[in-house]
């Protein structure tokens, strides 16, 4: 019997938007012969193998199947449920692995148990560990693998012999104590998810020792539950005492070192690299991050020595990838100069100003990055030796990124002309495409790519499927991320498949990309300095406004906003602040009070509160409350450990105290993340729609 197919909204819950079955997470070996990646079996099959491919032949072998090694469905503690939270991490089977580092062999957990597979004779071992195991990595020679368990360092032999603890919390206090993790600010806003290195010769770590004692305990209740107990999280909001990191040199003899290290000064560890090329580097960060210290620790001394030392009146920024040493010891680094985020080695410059660099990908005789040239929404893979000279490796338009191991190079695009990435292995002469699975969501763009305003502001018009200009006027819905961090308008499809849905439903959907948006360079980045709202809010509306004097068909008589965490931030705030060009909005997770979010993000772009507190008082939603004269709906995950719900919470109640009617949707038990169960994400998304429409009676 025939079944209807399943509609957007759940093929999109199904297919995880559409990232079930792409290959990703690859992994090649220095003489570029082996190639790992992950990949699942379909565009709905969640569970991700661990796949081999052959450079020269394109020839494909599945090292892990998951299916066959579990049976069942993963079990998931607590801690790995926070660690996939904080990398966005959703699918399920082998979410991660490391290898040694000639990729002979790669390990990786399944339901928190530890697994080691061979990848020259094929076999699959189960190592018996103490669970549950989290962020295990093997040493660069492939004779040990160490892991976290309950805030314990652990290592045990490949051959499943001597399992033992190299550094446990002091006096069995895991409350307080962990060591081998990164602690929440790292993990959520450094994009630094590890707590500790192996050496080159792989006898030695380098660890990191969170200390938690004085950070404040938040709780997060299920109300829908009340049986359960709250989950108790140390959370450094804006202000507050953060984690108190300190690093140490353990042997696997049992020696300690601890690296000299001012952390009072330089509270926050950014980056750590420890290779071949050198001494372990350290990148160091002042509270304030206006100043950053790269050192290199001496790991029989644990003294340590500058190697730059560079300041900005704003914030020093934090580029994936850097720093890192050239094989001649040589510092690579990212820094903000004329006007560009230029690649520097010792301090020198080797990009232009034309150039801005995103990541810094690999590092070898030359440097692989990627970066924006004069567009913004496309980023392309690079190469610069020393002595500056560059070579652009893509060209086709689009997103792309590499992964290099040898003479192979693993290169990946997102394009407007396809759903989905492509991925394509260089070898020499040989070119391999790696398939993907992936399932596409049978809509048809109906996009325009639009530059406006005196700034200059990108932004994505997206109308109905087959509307024609001039049939009708459009109502108009904004759906913006719109802060520092993050970009909605790319040079991708898949970036817009959500955005055209929404303007299937009957709207002209605009997404803008406004000062703060990555792309653009140290200036526009600094542009939101202490001034989010006023910054953020200004280009939604300019957009808005540059957009429709191009196109008389946008109604702005009928206009509404939606979007989650910054984006939800910047829905309440533009019904708030702009009632009179904004009629409605939906506001998903939004910050409201910025002294409840964490510090690290939060003083980077704000200060500290106790310093700055009228810089906090004028970009809080809190004191506008009576301000709202337009339709608001506000939805939050009951469960949330990053945005907390107190925030809506908090202008629900002052919106009461002023008598401003709102509307508030609790999601019991949904995080940060969007809901996953297939028929609530449909409703979910149906719910804002229709009180869409209601509000501004469409």
């Amino acid at each position: 019997m025939a079944t209807d197919s399943p509609s957007f909204l759940r093929l999109q819950s199904r297919t995880q938007r559409f990232t079930l079955g792409t290959p990703r997470e690859f992994q090649i070996s220095p003489d570029g012969r082996r190639v790992l990646f992950l990949r699942s079996a379909s565009g709905t099959e969640s569970r991700n193998s661990l796949l081999s491919v052959d450079p020269d032949t394109g020839k494909e072998t599945v090292v892990v199947d998951p299916a066959e090694l579990l049976g069942g469905a993963e079990q998931l503690t607590q801690e790995e449920r926070a660690r996939r939270e904080r990398s966005r991490t959703s699918g399920a089977g082998v979410v991660g692995y490391a290898t040694d580092e000639q990729v002979r062999i790669a390990v990786f957990t399944l339901s928190s148990k530890l697994y080691v597979a061979d990848l020259l004779d094929g076999e699959i071992r189960e190592l018996p560990a103490t669970g549950p195991v989290i962020d295990p990595r093997p040493n660069p020679t492939g004779t040990h693998v160490a892991y976290n368990s309950g805030g314990t360092l652990r290592v045990i032999g490949v051959d499943g012999t001597g399992d033992r603890a190299l550094a446990e919390p002091e006096d069995g206090d895991t409350d307080n104590i962990a060591w081998g993790l990164a602690e929440f600010v790292a993990a959520e806003e450094m994009d630094r998810n590890r707590g500790y290195w192996w050496s080159p010769e792989g006898t030695r770590l380098l660890v990191q020792r969170n200390d938690r004692t004085a950070v404040p305990r938040w709780h997060i209740a299920d109300p829908a539950n009340p049986a359960k107990p709250a989950n108790t999280v140390a959370y450094p909001a804006a202000g507050t005492t953060n984690v108190t990191v300190t690093l140490h040199v353990l042997g696997l003899d049992g020696s300690r070192v601890d690296v000299e290290w001012d952390n009072t000064t330089l509270p926050y560890l950014t980056t750590v690299r420890w290779s071949s090329a050198g001494d372990p580097l350290l990148a160091l960060m002042s509270r304030d991050q206006t100043r950053q210290v790269i050192v290199s620790i001496d790991p029989a001394t644990g003294a340590s020595t500058t190697r730059a030392d560079r300041s900005d009146p704003h914030w020093v920024d934090v580029v994936p990838g850097a720093p890192d040493l050239t094989p001649d010891n040589r510092v690579v680094d990212v820094a903000a100069r004329e006007g560009a985020y230029r690649l520097t080695i010792d301090g020198e410059p080797v990009t232009g100003p034309d150039v801005q660099v995103r990541q810094v990908l690999d590092v070898a005789d030359d440097v692989l990055f990627t970066a924006s040239l004069d567009d913004p929404t496309q980023t392309h893979v690079f190469t610069v030796t020393p002595e500056g000279r560059l070579t652009q490796l893509t060209d086709v338009p689009g997103i792309h990124s590499a992964r290099r191991g040898g003479d192979t190079l693993a290169l990946t695009f997102w394009s407007l002309a396809q759903e989905g990435p492509s991925t394509v292995l260089r070898r020499g002469a040989a070119r391999t495409e790696i398939n993907s699975t992936a399932l596409t969501s049978g809509l048809a763009l109906n996009l325009t790519l639009l530059t406006v305003g005196e700034r200059d502001l990108r932004c994505a018009l997206l109308l109905p499927t087959g509307y024609q200009p001039g049939s009708g006027k459009l109502p108009v819905l904004l759906d913006p991320y719109g802060g520092p961090h993050a970009q909605r308008v790319l040079h991708a499809a898949n970036a817009y498949l959500v955005p055209q849905w929404l303007a299937d439903q009957g709207f002209a959907v605009l997404v803008a990309d406004g000062r703060g948006t990555p792309g653009r360079g140290p200036d526009w980045d600094r542009a939101v300095h202490h001034e989010l709202a006023a910054i953020t809010l200004a280009d939604q509306v300019d957009a808005l406004h540059a957009v429709a004097e191009r196109n008389p068909d946008l109604d702005l008589s009928r206009v509404a906003i939606r979007g989650w965490s910054y984006g939800g931030y910047l829905s309440a705030l533009a019904v708030l602040r702009r009632p009179d060009v904004i009629r409605a909005a939906v506001a998903g997770a939004p910050v409201t009070d910025w002294t409840l979010y964490d510090t690290f993000y939060t003083e980077r772009y704000l200060g500290h509160p106790d310093a700055n507190p009228e810089v906090y008082e004028r970009n809080s939603l809190l004191a506008d409350a009576p301000k709202l004269g337009a339709s608001l709906l506000l939805i939050h995950g009951l469960a949330d450990d990053n945005v907390f719900a107190a925030h809506t919470l908090r202008l629900s109640a002052a919106l009461l105290a002023a008598g401003r009617p709102h509307t508030v949707l609790p999601l019991s038990g949904v995080t940060h993340m969007n809901p996953s169960d297939e028929s609530v994400a449909e409703n979910f998304m149906l719910l804002q729609v229709n009180w869409l429409k209601h509000t501004l009676g469409v």
